[in-house]
Order: C-alpha cells, then structure tokens, then sequence
C-alpha cells in the first residue's frame, strides 16, 4: 500500500471571525493568510504531502456524514490530495466570510469526520502513516465541556495529531483583554485537551495567527532526498575501499518550469516549434537536418568537426573513480581555491564492516597528522574527471571524507596590482588603532553567557532571495492575472541587512573613525595640459581633409609601438612620419600612452614611460621637429615631480633646471637626416 502524510486545515469562516478592531485585520483575513502561506510552502516545495481543506460556519452544506440533520454548515472543500496551483487560485477567490455560526469544532462529532475519511481512503488503497489537523478560529462559540474526553480518546485512538490557530496568545502570563466569554472559557479547553493528549509540549502546537504568518513568510525549500554514489576509493592498485558519496553542499537552481504557451488559449498543445535550417543565399535554400554538422570556430577559420569526430575527442577514462594521488598537508591547501559547485561527503559502504574499519583508519590518520588526501575523482564513464582535496571530519555520531574540487592550470587567474604602499599615506597608530576597534565591532561571531561562541550572522539559514521573489511573483501571477507583480516584501529585502546588534555596536567606533580620518578640502591645482590640449591646434584643419587622410590611411601608435618593456622602435613606414599631420598624431598618441603609464605609480611602468620620452627625443631630432618632445617633456616632468617618485630627492628648482636645460640642446640638435624608412631602434 502506498503510505503518504497528511494534512487537515479546518478554518472557521462563521460571522464572529469577520469582526476586528478598527484599522486592525479581522481573525478571517488573518486565518486565510497563514492557510495561503502554508499551501504556498508545500506547492512550489514539490512535497508529497497531501492537504484538504474543510470550512466550518458556511452558508452551505457539503460533506459526506450530513444526514439527520447533522453536521450542518460544514463545506468540504478540496479532499486529500497534492496542492496545486489552482487551490490557491481557490483559496483566494472562492473562501470568504460567511454569515452562519456552525457548531463547535470541539464536539465529538467534528473530530470523528476525519478518521471516517482516513478510514474510507484506506479501504480504496490508500494508508498514511500520519494525519495532521490544524485548526483554524476565534474560539467565539459555544461548547460542550462534557465531550473533551470523548475527543481526546479519538484523537489518540486515530493517531491524529492537533495544532491550533488563534487570534490571541494562551500563555500564562497573558491577559485575556478584549475576549468574550466563550472565548475564555474555550482557550482553557483547548489548553486542557492539548496538555491530555500524549505529545510533549502541548502548548507549543497553539500559535497565534501573527506568529503563524512570520514562521511561513518564507517559501519552502525543495525537498531533495539523499542519492548515494557508490564506488571504490583506491589508494595503488592493491588498496580499495568501498564507498558511499552524497552531496552535502551544491548549488541548487530552480527547476526549468518555463513553458511555451499560447498567448490567448494559455495551452502548451496549441503552439508548435519547427526548426528550418537555409542557406544564406538569394533563395534561402534549406538544407535537411542531417546535411549539418558543428564548425569549431580557430581563429579566423571555422574546422569542421562531425558526430563521430566530436566522439572521438571527448576526454576518455575507464569511468567512476575516486582514487588517491597522495597526500599533503593540509596548510598547503589554500582556501581560496576551493572551487566547484558541490562538496560531498564520503563514507564507507553500510554493509561492508571491513570497508568501514578501513576507512575509519584512513580518516583519523589524516586527522592526527592534519593531512588531505589528493583524489582523481569522476562521477562517471561520460563526465570530466577532476582532481580535488579529502579532508577528514570526524564527529561525535560520524566519521567521513569531505571532497573538496580544487583548481587546474587552466582555472587560475593571475593579476598584477600596483604596491599600496605610500610613503606620503602612512597610516598613524591612532588610525589603525580606530580601524581595529571599528572591525572588533562588527564580529559576527560572540560569546554567551555560558562562554560558548555564538554566530549572530547565519548564512546557512538565510533563503535566496532570489528563488522566494521567483515564488512570490509566481504565485501572485497565478491567483491575480493581469494586474502589476507586488513589491519585494520587507522582510526578503533585510534577510540580508546587517544585524541590529552590530548596527548599534559599531556606531562609536564609526565616529571615532571619523574624527580620526578627517575629510580636508583641497584646492584646486593648477589643471596640466593633456595630449589632446597640446595638439589641440591640429584640430583647425578642414573636417574634409581630416576625413580624407583617415579613410586613406588609419595611423595608429599600435602599428608602430612594439609591446617591449625596454625598448620602442619605429618600423619600415618610419619615413611616413615626415607627414606633419601623422608625425602630429603619433606624438598625440605616445604622450597620452606616457600619461596614462605615469598614472600607475610604479616603479616599472616609470621605467616605461623614461623609455618612451627617450624614443621621443631620438626621433624628435632626427626629424628637425623638437616642439612636441618638449611640450610632452613638460608634461611628464610635472607629472613626475608632482607623484614624488619613491626615493626621489630631486626639488621643483633642481627639476627647472633640468627642464631648461633640456631645451638648451634641442635649440642645439644637429639639422636632420633624411629618413631612409628603416627599422630603426629607438
């Protein structure tokens, strides 16, 4: 027999449930909202559960033990069955407050209504191994004090475990402001009945309807039950362990439920896809499906490559395998380069004692000598292998290997930044004493009263946002078509807000910070010249001309700048440069090549731009043309001077000086040579 789990929700739509204070909810609304969220849950979860729904205080009639004039104003509305989409639908339009009063849901009757049903459903085949009823009402009607033992014997009799729903809190300590009479009286009986019945902590199934809401504002993850991966751990080819893998980290991704429908008839059978494949010709001649095979794009050229080509190049091996390389120890396994979209936990086979005492000894070797193992792992014949780190995890229940994908060659990305250091920056001790403070602050991780370490930050028990908006927008969508999707609700957007705590922490250290950082404002230097000012005569020529000489020839520093950090040579079209205008772009682009070298701030790239303006120079005096070099010289020495190059004592008079010097023997340069248009090394 097929065994499921179930669950009953039985709401109170009777006339007191629609009162409410002014500007406050009326217990309806609040009742059909916790019913919404729950079934919310369970629908876009995938669960197996089974629900139904049954309201009590309705207008009508509709269930199968109304016969005698009993069980009156008791609608039936959707029997056990999966949730879906259009119970939803049903649940926003179709229940709504009505004006009867129906009897008491605590008299022996309505408790039997249940298990009759249960009983009839595995008389069809059909058995659960738990049913579940979840009460919702104001407890605003009379009752029959005689009949609690009668319903608790049912309750355990059927193994019918009850939860409560109501407007108001039962505890204790609580006043019972604003309620009735039978509200009173009832909110003890329902105390009475859930403290008799055999479930510890019975008080902990009666919630309030507000409690309710914030519990199930969040969408249910989808349940994923455990699939195990057998194979070998081999260590050399005499040594195999039989072993079990399952996923216990991955990153899950909504399953695609993205379909392509009509747009009036909104089903998926009235739309049809076809594919046609044509040349690109004047006739647009098509081509049949198996006239095409996959072109691999190599550069410029497109290989062709066939099915079984495609075959034959995939990456071969014998199939599944998690064999150890080696080991290492486990510093040498830097953290930043774990990759990979899984971790899965490995243990020994259930039923194999010998694979488990194997096993065992593996793991608490690595453990005492803080070791990994290196393993060659693929999940199967037609997947890429991978290379990965075991580490050992032993717990108090449970022993195991945690793989972990690490990088290939490939997969590594080198960067080469700029030195923070700055002389001129120098952090003071008062300054790095008030960042200290500010980054003590906002630990998320604290101590209890007991000692203990306690995260105030839980990633792990956060939902995505992103798969809960995807739901809310869902749902939204299918019960009110046409109408604006909702705004994000609030408490998705400060799911991943800082904490509170940490807020009101670190607000002294953020002022101390503040005075001990102070923000100066700096006037405004005298603006350098950029490459675009110093030519920007050039620019006085006639747009005519300008279009002419660049659709002829498009001259480009790229063409003529080898990437060498040591040296810069002009190639065989050197003699071109004789062109005033391309002579006037190509020191256009090497100033500007210089500027942005400079605004690096590194030792190397001042090295480059010295190399540049030496190049400059050389050609400057080969060609008679001096003007540019110095107006870029300046430039570069201002810029030089203004950075304070690290180790430099050179002073603004000292760098005058130089500067004029400088021109001195450009006025002295010899006449030029002609330009022969060879390679010349600059």
């Amino acid at each position: 027999l097929a065994s499921a789990a179930s669950v009953v929700l039985c709401m109170d739509v009777g006339l007191t449930m629609s009162n409410s204070a002014p500007g406050e909810e009326s217990s309806f609304e609040l009742a059909k909202k916790v019913i919404q969220k729950f079934v919310q849950r369970q629908v876009f979860s995938e669960t197996k559960i089974e629900l139904a729904l049954v309201l009590f205080g309705t207008d009508s009639t509709d269930n199968p033990l109304s016969q005698d004039g009993q069980y009156q104003n008791i609608r039936v509305h959707r029997h056990l069955m999966i949730p879906d989409c259009e119970l939803l639908i049903e649940i926003e339009n179709q229940v709504q407050p009505e004006s009867q009063q129906g009897d008491c849901i605590l008299s022996p009757e309505h408790v039997s209504l249940i298990p009759c049903r249960n009983l009839t459903l595995q008389a069809e085949g059909k058995k659960y191994d738990c049913l579940n009823i979840a009460l919702l009402t104001d407890l605003n009607t009379q009752t029959n004090e005689e009949s609690l033992e009668v319903i608790i014997k049912n309750l355990t009799q059927s193994g019918i475990t009850v939860q409560f729903f109501l407007p108001f809190p039962v505890e204790e300590d609580k006043e019972g402001k604003g309620l009735s009479r039978e509200q009173k009286k009832n909110k003890e009986l329902v105390k009475e009945m859930m403290l008799s019945l055999d479930v510890e902590d019975g008080l902990d199934e009666i919630h309030t309807f507000r409690n309710a809401i914030e519990e199930l504002c969040m969408f249910k993850r989808v349940e994923r039950r455990p699939v195990a991966w057998p194979c070998q751990l081999t260590i050399g080819s005499s040594l195999s362990i039989r072993i079990v893998g399952y996923k216990a980290v991955t990153d899950e991704k909504l399953k695609k439920m993205w379909i392509t429908v009509d747009a009036q008839s909104h089903q998926k059978d009235d739309v049809k896809r076809e594919t046609v494949y044509c040349l690109d010709d004047d006739n647009e001649t098509e081509v049949q499906k198996d006239d095409i095979i996959q072109g691999f794009r190599y550069g410029s050229d497109i290989v062709p490559f066939s099915k079984v080509d495609q075959e034959q190049m995939k990456y071969k091996h014998d199939g599944k395998c998690f064999a150890v390389l080696g080991f290492t120890k486990q510093s040498t396994i830097r953290r930043n380069q774990f990759m990979g979209s899984q971790i899965i936990k490995i243990f020994a086979a259930r039923d194999d004692e010998h694979a488990g005492v194997a096993l065992s000894a593996l793991i608490r070797a690595l453990n005492e000598l803080q070791m990994v193992a290196i393993v060659r792992y693929a999940f199967n014949r037609i997947s890429n292998p991978q290379v990965g780190a075991a580490f050992p995890c032993i717990k108090q229940d449970s022993e195991c290997l945690m793989y972990i994908q690490l990088p290939f060659m490939e997969d590594l990305r080198q960067f080469t930044f700029p030195s923070l250091e700055n002389k001129k920056f120098t952090p003071s001790d008062a300054q790095l004493s008030a960042v200290d403070s500010l980054i003590d602050s906002m630990m998320l991780v604290e101590e209890d009263e007991n000692g203990e370490q306690r995260d105030l930050f839980k990633p792990h028990r956060i939902p995505n946002p992103a798969f809960q908006r995807h739901f809310q927008c869902l749902h939204h969508r299918a019960v009110s078509p046409g109408t604006p999707l909702p705004p994000i609700e609030p408490w998705l957007k400060a799911a991943l807000d800082r904490p509170e705590v940490i807020t009101e922490r670190c607000q002294d250290p953020l002022d101390v910070l503040k005075r001990k950082f102070p923000l100066t404002e700096v006037e405004k230097k005298k603006k350098l010249k950029t490459s675009a000012q110093i030519f920007g005569k050039e620019s006085e020529e006639s747009e005519a001309k300008k279009v002419k000489e660049d659709e002829a020839e498009e001259y480009n520093l790229a063409d003529i700048a080898e990437g060498s950090v040591t040296s810069v040579r002009i190639r065989g079209r050197a003699g071109r440069l004789n062109n005033p205008r391309r002579w006037a772009r190509f020191c256009q682009q090497l100033t500007h090549r210089i500027e942005q070298l400079l605004s690096n701030k590194n030792t190397q790239y001042y090295m480059k731009s010295i190399t540049c303006i030496q190049a400059f120079r050389e050609q400057s005096v080969k060609l008679g043309n001096a003007e540019h070099y110095i107006a870029t010289f300046k430039v570069f020495w201002e810029l030089l001077v203004q950075d304070e190059v690290e180790g430099s004592s050179v002073s603004k008079a000292e760098a005058n000086q130089f500067l004029v010097a400088e021109e001195k023997k450009e006025e002295a340069a010899p006449a030029p040579v002609e330009d022969t248009g060879d390679v010349d090394d600059l």
